[in-house]
């Protein structure tokens, strides 16, 4: 009878430490969502595909800091830069091919595709058009990481 006894104290201790050592552990920490833009782009799926460079603002008709980006964005169009606003509730399908799962995503492709800078939400229109000018004339910007990820 002892033994049992002695077995049971041992088993509640051994409970009491467990829920003790539970509560003190620090819960981990949630999970963090990163979005991404893409890295290339068809041309073809664009307007403009011939301009040497483009600009294509991935947005929502409900996202205020999309249509900022847009404003800033739309002043780069030119004969050698397309811009392209490319809504969610417009374009579904391109928002679906190109990953983008959050807007607004801004990128810079060249005439093949590559992309040579991003921004993933907001930007100042200062780092928007700089990247713009470091991507078709490279030493052009004090900056030249600007739209660039780090890995």
């Amino acid at each position: 009878m002892t033994q049992v006894l002695v077995a049971v104290v041992v088993f509640v201790v051994a409970v009491g430490i467990a829920v003790v050592l539970r509560r003190r552990r620090r819960p981990s920490a949630p999970t963090q969502v990163t979005f991404t833009a893409p890295r290339q782009l068809d041309r073809s799926d664009f307007d403009r595909p011939d301009a040497d460079w483009l600009v294509a603002v991935f947005s929502s008709s409900t996202c205020a800091s999309c249509a900022a980006m847009v404003e800033k964005a739309s002043v780069l169009a030119s004969p050698s830069v397309a811009v392209q606003v490319l809504e969610a509730g417009d374009h579904r399908d391109l928002h679906r091919r190109y990953g983008i799962e959050a807007v607004p995503i801004t990128v810079v492709a060249d005439a093949a595709g590559v992309v040579r800078a991003a921004f993933v939400g907001p930007a100042t229109a200062t780092d928007l058009w700089a990247a713009v000018a470091e991507a078709r004339q490279p030493g052009s910007s004090p900056e030249p990481d600007l739209g660039h990820s780090s890995p």
